[in-house]
C-alpha cells in the first residue's frame, strides 16, 4: 500500500502531536485486542478465505476516511477499521496456508513457506514506497490515500480466488471458540510457544515509527519512503531464513544491540543498524511462528493463532510506552530483556 510508508507523516502533517500519534497506535492495538480471537474463531467456523476478503474491504474504508477527512477522529476510526482488517487476516492466513499444505502432504514445508510469504510481503513495500514517492510528488497525501484504497480492494479480489481446504462438518461458533481457547490453554508446549510468539509480535509495533525516525534523523520528507526501504529488505532476508532451528534468544539479543547503536547515532546511517535489527527480528519471529503451528493439534487453528496475536497486541503497548519514555534506546533495552526471557525459555523451532 503506498500509504504505508507515509501515514505516520500524514498524521504529523495534520497537526498530530507525538502523544496523539501514540494514542492512535494504541487505538489500533486496542481494537486488535478485542477482535483478534472472536474473528479468528469466525474464520475457523465459516471461511478463512472470506475473512481475507473482508480484511481488504475494512482497510480500504479506513484509508478512505483518512484521505477524505484528515483529523484525529477520522484517523481513530480508520485505525478501528484497520484493526478489524488485521484481526480478520492474522489467524486466518497462517491457518489457510498450513491446512493447504496438510491437504497435499507437505506440512513439513510450512516454515519455509511462511518465511517466503513473509519475505514477499516485506518486499512488496519496495514498489509501494517508490510509488508513494511518485504519488506524493504528484498530488500529496490525497493521491497516495486514494490509490491505497484501490490497492486494498484489489487485494480482496485476489483473496476471493484463493483455494480453501474443506474442513468437514464444522462446530458451532461458540464451540469453535471454546475449542481453540482450550487448545491454547491446555497444551503445555503450545502455551510456551504462544507466550514467546506474543511477546515477539508486540515488538513489531516499532515498525510504525520507522518513517518518523528517518524524518527525525534528517532525511527529507519526500525521500523518507525510499530511505526506509533498507529496513523491509533486511526483514525479507531474515524472514526467508526463518522456520528452521535457530538460537532465537541469542539472535534477538544481537538485534537489540544494533537497535541501541542506531538510537545513539541518531543520523541517516542509523537506518542501516535499524535494518540489521529488523532482519534478525523477522528471522526470529518466523521461526517461533512455525513452532506455534507445529504444536497446534486441533481444528481451530486460526483461533489458536489469534490468541498469540491478541497478546501480541497487548505487548505492543509496552513498545509505545517505551517509545514515549526513551525512544529507540528504551525500545532496544526492552528487546534485550525479551531476548533474555526467550533464551531462558529455550525456545527453538525444530526443523521437520
Amino acid at each position: 500500500m503506498p500509504i504505508f510508508p507515509l501515514y505516520a507523516l500524514l498524521f504529523t502533517d495534520a497537526g498530530m502531536s507525538a502523544g496523539q500519534v501514540s494514542a492512535l497506535f494504541a487505538i489500533w492495538s486496542g481494537v486488535g485486542i478485542l477482535a483478534e480471537v472472536p474473528l479468528g474463531a469466525l474464520a475457523d467456523r465459516f471461511s478463512r478465505r472470506w475473512s481475507l476478503v473482508a480484511s481488504g474491504v475494512c482497510q480500504a474504508l479506513g484509508y478512505a476516511l483518512w484521505t477524505a477527512l484528515p483529523g484525529f477522529t477520522a484517523f481513530a476510526f480508520g485505525f478501528v477499521l484497520w484493526g478489524l482488517g488485521g484481526a480478520l487476516t492474522s489467524g486466518a492466513l497462517e491457518a489457510l496456508l498450513h491446512d493447504a499444505l496438510v491437504d497435499v502432504g507437505a506440512e513439513a514445508h510450512f516454515g519455509v513457506l511462511l518465511g517466503r510469504v513473509t519475505a514477499v510481503e516485506l518486499l512488496g513495500q519496495i514498489p509501494a514506497a517508490v510509488l508513494a514517492t511518485a504519488l506524493f510528488s504528484l498530488g500529496g497525501f490525497g493521491v497516495v490515500g486514494w490509490v491505497s484504497v484501490g490497492v486494498c480492494l484489489a487485494s480482496s479480489v485476489v483473496a476471493a480466488r484463493l483455494p480453501e481446504t474443506p474442513r468437514g462438518e464444522p462446530e458451532s461458533y461458540l464451540g469453535t471458540l471454546r475449542s481453540g481457547l482450550s487448545d491454547a490453554a491446555s497444551t503445555p508446549g503450545l502455551r510456551m510457544a504462544l507466550v514467546v510468539a506474543a511477546l515477539l509480535i508486540g515488538v513489531d509495533a516499532l515498525e510504525e515509527y520507522f518513517p518518523l525516525l528517518a524524518q527525525e534523523w534528517h532525511v527529507p520528507t519526500a525521500l523518507v519512503p525510499v530511505a526506509v526501504l533498507i529496513v523491509p529488505l533486511a526483514g525479507a532476508g531474515g524472514a526467508a531464513l526463518g522456520g528452521t532451528r535457530w538460537p532465537v534468544g541469542v539472535l534477538l539479543g544481537v538485534a537489540a544491540g544494533f537497535l541501541a547503536v542506531a538510537g545513539v547515532l541518531r543520523s541517516p546511517v542509523g537506518l542501516v543498524f535499524v535494518a540489521v535489527f529488523y532482519g534478525l527480528y523477522r528471522l526470529v519471529l518466523v521461526t517461533v511462528r512455525t513452532l506455534v503451528q507445529e504444536r497446534i493439534s486441533g481444528s481451530a487453528r486460526a483461533t489458536v493463532t489469534s490468541v498469540a496475536e491478541l497478546f501480541g497486541e497487548t505487548a505492543s503497548f509496552g513498545v509505545y510506552l517505551a517509545w514515549v519514555l526513551g525512544g529507540v534506546v528504551a525500545v532496544a533495552a526492552a528487546v534485550a530483556v525479551l531476548a533474555l526471557v526467550v533464551g531462558r525459555a529455550g525456545v527453538v523451532a525444530r526443523a521437520r
